[in-house]
């Protein structure tokens, strides 16, 4: 055949693939308002730098050869400013997305090249699940011979949305990823409504399911819930920015942003004098760090932690800061988890970790006790000696029981200053009037009495008395004094690079 018909036939192969489902079912997606699995991948990345990789893939069963233009799933490569990444992209309009061996076999080349090359990996998430009839049978579901399929090694980050409803394989790799940020209205789980509603007799709502709700506050799978498309992937595109590509190098450093610390001066109004009075610990975050620099994950499950990336003198740091605002502070089993969650992204990509402090214990009753708070505390634990990049603690205020170690006191952080107005003892004094002295406010003679005795070696020159805390700050210093302690403590006779202990820890714990 003459090669000007050979590339008149790849002309049309091409344009074949790129019309996807069909122009009706595009158009259905227009009309939502919602991209197509293409047009996501524009979003993405920078202009031109797209390289499709699969293209003419096709289901291997003949009668579907036809209808399966790159067989439901868009892979490839570009470059997220700047910076090679590897893309998967779900196509609905190809038989829902659906899972099937040659679209899978484009999946694991894509997660082989990054792990192989360095480079990001990007999950967009919309998929009906397995295809059926192609994994009925021990012929196709039973014979993967694949144990490492869904092995986390994390040698590169990983990022994912939930665009739409994902079962299936879109669940599974949402789940597993560093980062995960959701659509309102998607769906995430392990099978459709449909099948668990004729599995359990009885009519399952979508959204009860796996709706936003559920993954953002009660699974804590979900980092960040946006209303669009568009949003999801800027906020891929954004977390991505604070990460290296790979887990030997450091995180990338951006140009400070102007008027990063102007507000420092206005920190003590931040903070209100009685330590039973409540505050919003992420005005304080936003004061001490560069500005606008704050990227909050799982901001609605466990809440009485902030969980954060965010950047000091335009370098990466994870940040880990109590807040009064939910519960007064006290930490529960899903702030618990949300650490952990938080502890194994910072140690696999080389992200120094600061710890703000205003804590008063766990949180004790039943809820806690159901939920296994203290097994919970104890993985916390572990995992912290795990974390091999610098850890850095700052008592604001107070720090009460086992969870002052938590929060970076006995020797848990590389560094620990305390404000002037920090307060740490076994629980808080008006508590131990109670338990230790028997005595209540009914008599209140001998309740500030025994209050005063509980409250004595508590302060923050008692803490650095004992060389626990290694100095004491005035609040207005302390974006200059975490600056210079993370110059000292971030490494450099590895070149930015941790031993990355907690790279094998479950994602999803």
């Amino acid at each position: 055949m003459p090669i000007e018909d050979l590339l008149k036939e790849l002309e049309a192969r091409k344009q074949k693939v790129l019309a996807m489902g069909g122009p009706e079912k595009l158009a259905q997606r227009k009309a939502q308002g919602l991209l197509n699995a293409r047009e996501r991948i524009e979003r993405l990345f920078d202009p031109g730098s797209f390289m499709e990789s699969g293209r003419y893939a096709v289901s291997n069963r003949p009668e579907d050869r036809e209808s399966t233009p790159a067989d439901g799933k868009v892979g490839g490569f570009g470059r997220v400013a700047g910076r090679e990444t590897a893309v998967l992209s779900n196509d609905f309009t190809v038989k829902g997305a659906s899972s099937a061996g040659i679209n899978i076999k484009k999946l694991k080349h894509m997660k082989a090249v990054a792990r192989k090359r360095g480079i990001p990996m990007v999950f967009l998430g919309e998929s009906t699940g397995a295809r059926m009839p192609d994994v009925m049978g021990a012929a196709s579901i039973g014979s993967k011979d694949d144990p490492v399929e869904y092995q986390r090694m994390r040698d590169s980050p990983w990022a994912a949305a939930v665009l739409g409803y994902c079962f299936g394989s879109s669940a599974w790799y949402a789940s597993m990823s560093d980062f995960c940020v959701m659509r309102k209205g998607g769906i995430m789980a392990v099978s459709s409504p449909r099948l668990i509603s004729m599995a359990i007799g009885r009519q399952v709502d979508a959204e009860e399911l796996g709706g936003w709700r559920v993954h953002s506050e009660v699974s804590g799978l979900v980092d960040q819930v946006v209303d669009t498309d568009e949003q999801a992937i800027d906020a891929i595109k954004q977390f991505l920015s604070y990460l290296p590509s790979h887990n030997m190098e450091p995180p990338p450093e951006y140009p400070v942003a102007e008027g990063s610390g102007a507000d420092m001066g206005k920190i003590l109004t931040l903070l209100p004098e009685s330590s039973n009075q409540v505050y919003d610990v992420k005005k304080v975050i936003r004061c001490v760090f560069d500005r606008d620099s704050m990227f909050e994950m799982k901001s609605r499950y466990g809440k009485a932690i902030v969980t954060a990336l965010a950047r000091l003198d335009g370098k990466s740091v994870g940040v880990i800061a109590n807040n009064p605002l939910h519960r007064g502070g006290a930490i529960g089993a899903d702030e618990c988890q949300k650490v952990q969650s938080f502890f194994v992204l910072c140690d696999s990509f080389n992200i120094p970790i600061v710890m703000l402090v205003d804590q008063p214990g766990f949180l004790i009753g039943m809820e806690g006790e159901h939920k296994g708070v203290t097994g919970k505390a104890m993985n916390w634990f572990n995992a912290m000696t795990l974390v091999t990049t610098p850890k850095i603690s700052v008592v604001m205020r107070k720090s009460y029981g086992l969870a002052v170690s938590n929060m970076g006191g006995g020797g848990n952080a590389d560094e620990v200053a305390c404000w002037v107005t920090a307060e740490v003892s076994f629980m808080k004094p008006e508590f131990g009037a109670r338990v230790v002295f028997g005595v209540s406010p009914d008599e209140p003679e001998k309740y500030q009495e025994a209050v005063a005795k509980m409250s004595k070696g508590s302060t923050a020159y008692d803490m650095a008395a004992i060389y626990t805390a290694h100095d004491v700050i005035d609040p207005r210093d302390t974006r200059n004094w975490l600056i210079r302690m993370l110059e000292v403590h971030r490494m450099r006779l590895t070149n930015g690079v941790g031993e990355h202990l907690m790279r094998t820890w479950p994602t999803s714990y």
